[in-house]
C-alpha cells in the first residue's frame, strides 16, 4: 500500500501542476444547524458530524460549478454531472478514499449513514474496489488532529482536492465589527490543466457560502 500510495502522490506532484487557493469561512451557523439535525434524527440513531455537511457543501458546490467538477484524461476533459466525493480516510498502513456518490442530491443523513458504514469498512479491509476506484472531487479533513491549514495533493485524474483544517475560536470581522467566530481554513488544490484559478476560487466562493448559509445545500 505504501509503495502504490508513494509512487502515485510522486506521479502527481511531478506531472499535475497544483495551483492552491485557501479561504476563511465562518461556521457557526453550520455548527448551530447541525445541533439541530442531529437533534431531530436522534430518534433515528443518526448524528451528523461537521465533516458529513462538508461533503454535502463541495458535492453541491461542484455542480453550481461544473468547471471544476471534471477530470483531466490524457489527451480529453471529461465534464460530471453529479459529484461523487472520494473522502480520505486513515487506515493501517496508509490511506484509503472510499466514495460517497452523487453527494449533490443525497440528504445529509443519507451521507452520515454511508459515510460511517464506508469507513468501518474500510478500515476493516472490507471495500470493494468500486467503492474507493473513481469519484469525481476529493475531501481530505484534518481538523480533528488540530490542523489549521494544509495543501493536499490531487489524486488524478480528478483535478481537484478540498483541504479542510480545524475550525476554533478567532478574532473575525462580521457587519463591520470586530467578533469572535468559529472559523475554519479550506485550501482547495487544482489541476492547473484541466481548472483555470477564476474557476478554482468560484468554486471556494460556492464552497464558502454554503457552508456559512448551509440552509441552502439542504433545499
Amino acid at each position: 500500500m505504501r509503495k502504490t500510495i508513494a509512487r502515485r502522490l510522486t506521479e502527481s506532484k511531478q506531472q499535475v501542476p497544483h495551483i492552491y487557493l485557501t479561504v476563511d469561512i465562518q461556521l457557526d451557523r453550520l455548527l448551530k444547524l447541525r445541533s439541530e439535525l442531529n437533534a431531530g434524527l436522534a430518534s433515528r440513531k443518526v448524528k451528523l458530524s461537521v465533516n458529513d455537511l462538508l461533503i454535502k457543501a463541495l458535492g453541491v458546490a461542484l455542480v453550481e460549478v461544473p468547471e471544476c467538477n471534471v477530470q483531466f484524461a490524457g489527451d480529453q476533459m471529461l465534464q460530471f454531472k453529479r459529484a461523487d466525493i472520494s473522502v480520505a480516510v486513515s487506515i493501517p498502513g496508509g490511506l484509503i478514499t472510499p466514495i460517497v456518490t452523487g453527494a449533490d442530491t443525497k440528504g445529509v443523513a443519507a451521507i452520515s449513514t454511508e459515510m460511517k458504514d464506508l469507513a468501518d469498512r474500510a478500515k476493516a479491509g472490507k471495500l470493494s474496489p468500486t467503492e474507493y476506484q473513481g469519484g469525481t472531487a476529493s475531501l481530505s479533513n484534518m481538523g480533528m488532529f488540530g490542523i489549521k491549514q494544509f495543501e493536499a495533493v490531487i489524486n488524478p485524474p480528478q483535478a481537484m482536492i478540498m483541504a479542510i483544517g480545524a475550525g476554533d475560536k478567532r478574532p473575525y470581522v462580521i457587519d463591520d465589527s470586530l467578533q469572535i467566530a468559529t472559523v475554519m481554513s479550506a485550501t482547495g488544490s487544482f489541476d492547473h490543466r484541466a481548472i483555470d484559478g477564476a474557476d478554482g476560487a468560484r468554486l471556494m466562493k460556492a464552497f464558502k457560502d454554503l457552508i456559512e448559509n448551509p440552509i441552502g445545500m439542504l433545499a
